[in-house]
This record gives C-alpha cells, structure tokens and sequence, in this order.
C-alpha cells in the first residue's frame, strides 16, 4: 500500500544549530504512529517542518506522492493533513461550535457566486457544516459547552475542542501534539478512548508526540524515540518499551513499564 506520507532524510538548522537530522518517516493509511523524546528533542520542530510552518533545510516531504516542502500552511491542510499544538491555539473569546464550524471552511466549494447570493450549494454545505460540527462536538464529549467561550472551559474540554477543529478539517492524517499534556488521569482515559474512536469512525492515520508513555504503548502500532534531533531507536512499542538506549537517553534508568 502506497504511504499517505513519506519523509526522507529530513535536515533542519536554526542559524549553526541543528535541529534535526537526517529524519525518516513513512506513514501509510490507518497507521497510528508515536514520536517519543525528552524536553528539546525536536519533535514539535518536526511537526512545524512537516505542516508547513517552517521550511526544512534538507530533504523531501510527499503527502500522497506530491511534494508539499516550502508550501504554506493552510494550503497543507487542505490538502488532508490536520494538526493540533502542544500550546492551545485557540480563539478565547469564540464559542466551541463556532470553532468547529469555521474550521470547516477550508473544504467548502460554493465559491464567492454562491456566498453573496445565497446559492441551493451554499446552502446545502452550511447545512452539512453544521451537522457534522455538532456530531464532531458530540464525539469529543464538548456539546455541552457549544455555546460557551473556549477560555471558560476545563483545560481538558479546550484540548478536546482542538482536536475536534482538526478533525473538521477533513484530515487523512491527524497530527497530535501532546493531546494529554495537563490532564488528569481520569481525563487521559478518556483521551484514549476519543482517539480510538476517531480511529475507527474516520479511518485516519495518527502521528503523535507523547511523554506519557502509558499513553503511547497503548494506542502506537509504531514508535520512534528522538533524542538531539536524532532518531535513536524506532519499531513496535514493545522492542522501544526494553530498548535500553531508549531507557537510558529518555527516561535513565527506569523502565517503561
């Protein structure tokens, strides 16, 4: 099966540092994959590289076969690569549906005609926008605040309001930066069962960048360990969980279990 991404020999540096060398990836569809690594490893810089928000000093990067390097980010997205961020990037003072409706928007086809006038297409994909953003905000258990602004919400509700204006998007592959960062252990239960349903009801392919590794090895098929901007060890959770390279550089002497 053809991936839906391929990276290959991915070099970054910011001024003389380099930030991330000689990366690999290959995700095909389905493909539930995590990125693990201490604090400063580069993974969000290979997430910014990958979507868009930066331009990587070497390598290629193929979404479907076609080279998507040094173009801009909503145009990326478009094209069925969504994205959350470790920092919430959320608009504080909107709502919950109108941050998962508005992320619609980049799919729609009725044009400039069909906005002024009021076209039967327009109208017909407002009515689907709004339909498949309340069935978004039910999944991510967020219906009950859809009218509330997002800065009045539990920081795990935002996390879920996030994932779900990704989700909106239409995306062939989700990308997720720290999806339990902050969150209680109750909270991280029910992230997992969230993701997994978004797996099975959508059929997308996941990347994601975890600390928890409980997390990790119950929903990764697939892992890569990133130290100094270098994969250090990849390969099915259970080979990473006994690495002892990963053990020492990420978590000293420690065991995974």
């Amino acid at each position: 099966m053809p991936p839906l991404l391929s990276v290959k020999a991915m070099t970054h540096y910011f001024g003389g540092l380099c930030a991330v060398k000689n990366y690999n990836l290959t995700i095909k569809p389905g493909q539930i994959i995590g990125l693990i690594g201490p604090n400063g490893a580069g993974k969000t810089t290979i997430f910014n590289l990958i979507t868009g928000v930066h331009t990587p000093t070497e390598g290629t990067i193929e979404l479907e076969g076609r080279d998507i390097v040094g173009m801009k980010t909503h145009k990326i997205a478009s094209l069925g690569l969504g994205r959350t961020f470790q920092n919430l990037l959320l608009w504080r003072h909107m709502n919950v549906l109108d941050h998962v409706r508005i992320a619609h928007y980049s799919q729609l086809k009725y044009g400039l005609f069909g906005a002024f006038f009021g076209s039967p297409r327009r109208k017909s994909q407002e009515a689907e926008i709004e339909e498949n953003s309340h069935r978004l905000m039910k999944l991510f258990n967020i219906d009950q605040f859809a009218d509330q602004t997002v800065v009045n919400l539990p920081y795990g509700a935002q996390r879920r309001v996030e994932m779900a204006r990704a989700m909106a998007t239409r995306p062939k592959i989700l990308f997720l930066d720290e999806p339990t960062a902050g969150m209680t252990p109750d909270e991280l239960v029910h992230m997992v069962k969230i993701i997994r349903q978004v797996h099975e009801d959508f059929g997308v392919a996941i990347f994601l960048i975890e600390h928890r590794m409980k997390f990790v090895m119950e929903l990764c098929e697939y892992v890569q360990t990133l130290v100094f901007g270098e994969i250090i060890a990849e390969g099915p959770p259970e080979e990473i969980q006994h690495n002892p390279d990963v053990i020492e550089a990420y978590l000293g002497k420690e065991d995974l279990t």
